[in-house]
């Protein structure tokens, strides 16, 4: 590989596709705009440091609407693209008192916190994630 496995998909799209990618990876409007602009990307490198730049320069209101986007952890009914499906496998089989757990557990931390409880989901199991939720429970807002 070159490094611009990613930067040259995204570089070769028109602008329509290449937004609707970007959708896919965040909800956030003004996120996905920014990085559209900032094509084209000389690597992977440069398009991911521009991601992360764009993301963190960001108000709170567009992180809630890319937050507000991502399916719930153990919401299988609303976790659609292949991706969502294949980062919370994990859920996949889980008791069924561990999926209520985990339907109890978002409603109270977005009505704690105000936004969907996310988790980077790969690879864990749902009672490890329902473990993390749980904890995060704990928090404070800012944390």
């Amino acid at each position: 590989m070159t490094g611009q496995r990613l930067a040259g998909y995204l570089n070769a799209l028109s602008d329509e596709r290449a937004r609707a990618a970007l959708q896919r990876c965040c909800g956030a409007r003004r996120w996905v705009e920014a990085v559209l602009a900032a094509r084209p990307f000389g690597s992977d490198a440069e398009l991911l440091a521009t991601a992360e730049r764009v993301w963190w320069g960001l108000r709170r209101a567009d992180w809630l609407e890319a937050f507000a986007a991502h399916p719930r952890i153990g919401d299988g009914g609303r976790a659609t693209t292949g991706w969502a499906r294949r980062e919370q496998a994990g859920a996949d089989g889980a008791a069924d008192a561990t999926l209520a757990a985990l339907r109890e557990g978002n409603r109270a931390y977005e009505e704690r916190f105000g936004h969907v409880f996310l988790i980077s989901a790969t690879g864990k199991t749902a009672d490890e994630m329902l473990g993390a939720l749980r904890d995060r429970l704990t928090n404070d807002p800012a944390t």
